[in-house]
C-alpha cells in the first residue's frame, strides 16, 4: 500500500471524525507532512500516530480535511470507481424508470468536491475543490467508462471554488452538447442548456417538489423566481391557472418554450417577485396555491439577518395573498438557514399576517441527493407546504 504524506490533528480533530463529521478544519491541524502541497490525499492520525482516517488535502480552504474513508485503504482508481458504482446503482434503485438525476452529491456519495448530474445520455461536473480538481481526468475517464455519454459538461463556474484558491471554470470536456436538450419531470418535459444555465443546467434538487405541487395546484396559481417553470408547469397540467413570475427575460422565454412544448397554457411575467408580491397585493388579488423557490438570500453567515427578513417579506405577502384554505409551497436553498430557523421565520410572518397556518409537509432536496449524517450542509434544501385557514 501506497504511503500517505500525514495530516496530525487535535483531540477536536478526532472527536469530530469519530463522530462521522467529514470535515475538519485548518484550526485542528495540528502537524502537516513536510512538503505537503494541496489536493491530494493524507493520512489523518492522532497525537498518538494512530490511524484516523484518509482524506482530501486543501492548503486554501479553511476545511482543510474533507474524509474519503475511516478505514486504512488504499485510494486508487478502484476505490473512486467503487463509490461512483454505489452512487450509480443507489439512483438506479430510486429512479429505475428516469435517467435525469443526481448522480453524485460530494460528501454524501464519499467523493467530496465533486457533483455529478446526468440528464440522459449527457452529465454535468463540478470540481468544488483542490483534490477535486486534481483528480478530473480521473473521474472523466470513470464516468466515459461506467455510462458512455454522449457529452460531458464542466460547470465549475461557481464561487465557491475561490475558498480553494481555485478560479471559476466552464466548458466541453468530452462529445457535443446536443440542442436542443430536453429531461422529463413526471409527465413534463423540461428544456435546458448546460453551459448557460444556471447550475448545472436544471435544478434536479426541487423536481419530486415540482412534481408535489401539482398534486396540490388548484384555482389560481402564482410560482414566483420559476426560474423555467419546473413548479408552474405542473401546476399547469394539474388544471392550473398558472402565472409565472420570474426576473431573467431568457429565463422567461425558457419557460414560454416549455410551456408550448408541453401544450400547456401558463401566463409568463418578467418582474422582480418581492415588488410583484406587493403590488398583487396592494390590487386586491387573491390566489389558491402560491409557490416561493427564490435563490439563496444568505450564502454566509453575515447574511442570515438579512436573509431572514427577505423570506420572512415574501411569505408574509404570499400569506396575505392566499384564499382561505389555499397552499403556499415555501423553499430555502439557503444552508445557513437551517430548517429551526426557517420553521421560526414562517410562524413569525403567519403571525403578522394575522393568518392560521397548518404545516401539511416539510420536504427537502430529491432523494438523489441524499444527506450526509453529520454533515447539516447536506441538508441545504427546505420545502415547506403550508395551508392558509
Amino acid at each position: 500500500m501506497a504511503t500517505d504524506p500525514t495530516a496530525v490533528v487535535s483531540r477536536r480533530g478526532q472527536e469530530r471524525i469519530e463522530r462521522g463529521q467529514p470535515w475538519i478544519y485548518k484550526s485542528d491541524v495540528a502537524q502537516l507532512s513536510p512538503d505537503l502541497r494541496g489536493g491530494g490525499v493524507v493520512k489523518v492520525v492522532d497525537g498518538r500516530g494512530w490511524f484516523l482516517a484518509r482524506a482530501f488535502y486543501s492548503d486554501q480552504s479553511q476545511i482543510s480535511l474533507r474524509v474519503l474513508s475511516r478505514q486504512e485503504v488504499e485510494v486508487d482508481r478502484g476505490f473512486f470507481k467503487s463509490r461512483l458504482e454505489s452512487a450509480l446503482a443507489l439512483r438506479k434503485l430510486l429512479f429505475p424508470e428516469t435517467s435525469a438525476y443526481r448522480l453524485v452529491h460530494g460528501e454524501a456519495d464519499g467523493i467530496p468536491g465533486l457533483v455529478v448530474d446526468r440528464y440522459g445520455s449527457h452529465l454535468t461536473v463540478q470540481l468544488l475543490t483542490q483534490s477535486a480538481e486534481a483528480n478530473r481526468e480521473l473521474f472523466v475517464e470513470l464516468l466515459q467508462e461506467l455510462l458512455a455519454p454522449a457529452c460531458i459538461v464542466e460547470r465549475s463556474d461557481v464561487k465557491v471554488r475561490a475558498h480553494e484558491g481555485l478560479p471559476p471554470v466552464k466548458g466541453v470536456l468530452r462529445g457535443t452538447p446536443r440542442a436542443p436538450l430536453t429531461y422529463r419531470e413526471g409527465e413534463v418535459e423540461i428544456g435546458l442548456d448546460l453551459l448557460e444555465g444556471q447550475k448545472t443546467g436544471g435544478f434536479l434538487d426541487q423536481r419530486e417538489n415540482h412534481l408535489a405541487a401539482g398534486r396540490y395546484a388548484r384555482g389560481r396559481c402564482l410560482d414566483c423566481f420559476s426560474y423555467v417553470g419546473g413548479f408552474a408547469l405542473q401546476m399547469a397540467r394539474a388544471g392550473g391557472e398558472v402565472t409565472a413570475v420570474e426576473i431573467s427575460e431568457p429565463a422567461c422565454a425558457q419557460i414560454r418554450a416549455n410551456a408550448e412544448h408541453n401544450a400547456l397554457k401558463l401566463n409568463v411575467v418578467a418582474a422582480n417577485a418581492f415588488d410583484l408580491l406587493r403590488d398583487q397585493l396592494d390590487a386586491g388579488e387573491r390566489y389558491d396555491t402560491i409557490v416561493l423557490d427564490p435563490p439563496a438570500f444568505a450564502k454566509s453567515k453575515d447574511a442570515i439577518d438579512a436573509a431572514i427578513r427577505g423570506y420572512k417579506e415574501i411569505n408574509l405577502r404570499a400569506m396575505q395573498l392566499l384564499n382561505p384554505g389555499g397552499v403556499l409551497i415555501t423553499a430555502s436553498c439557503s444552508y445557513h438557514v437551517d430548517e429551526a430557523a426557517f420553521e421560526a421565520l414562517l410562524a413569525d410572518a403567519a403571525a403578522d399576517a394575522r393568518r392560521e397556518v397548518q404545516i401539511l409537509e416539510r420536504r427537502g432536496a430529491g432523494r438523489d441527493h441524499p444527506v450526509l449524517l453529520g454533515l447539516r450542509e447536506t441538508r441545504y434544501l427546505k420545502c415547506h407546504v403550508l395551508r392558509v385557514l
